[in-house]
């Protein structure tokens, strides 16, 4: 695996999670597997593992100090998303790799259908 490479795919996706908020599973998710011959398990896995130290701090401080962070919905949503990651993982985990990978594309499909034609 080329070091660069992942540097440089941290770059972009940080980029993409600073520019618009989306990133690990938008984005990362679909790189390693296609580009980086990760399996989908391999690769949720690792884009919830980077997500972990950094968070998108600087870029959630530099919202904060612009005014445009609401703290207290902050504070509720990550309560929800610590249980929802945990159980969230323990189903992917469990699913067959087929039934996940295609669970990811369809997800990501409805979204981007929605994106595309919603108003």
């Amino acid at each position: 695996m080329n070091p660069i490479a992942l540097v440089a795919t941290g770059l972009l996706v940080g980029v993409f999670s600073g520019m618009v908020g989306v990133g690990g599973g938008i984005i990362l998710v679909p790189i390693l597997v296609l580009f980086f011959g990760f399996s989908q398990h391999a690769a949720q896995g690792t884009s919830t593992a980077m997500l972990l130290p950094p968070i998108g701090i600087l870029a959630a401080w530099t919202y904060y100090k612009n005014g445009m962070v609401d703290v207290r919905a902050a504070a509720l949503l990550s309560a929800g998303f610590v249980l929802g990651g945990l159980f969230g993982a323990q189903l992917a985990v469990a699913l067959p790799k087929e039934i996940l990978r295609r669970s990811f594309g369809c997800i990501l499909f409805g979204i981007s259908l929605k994106m595309i034609l919603g108003k």
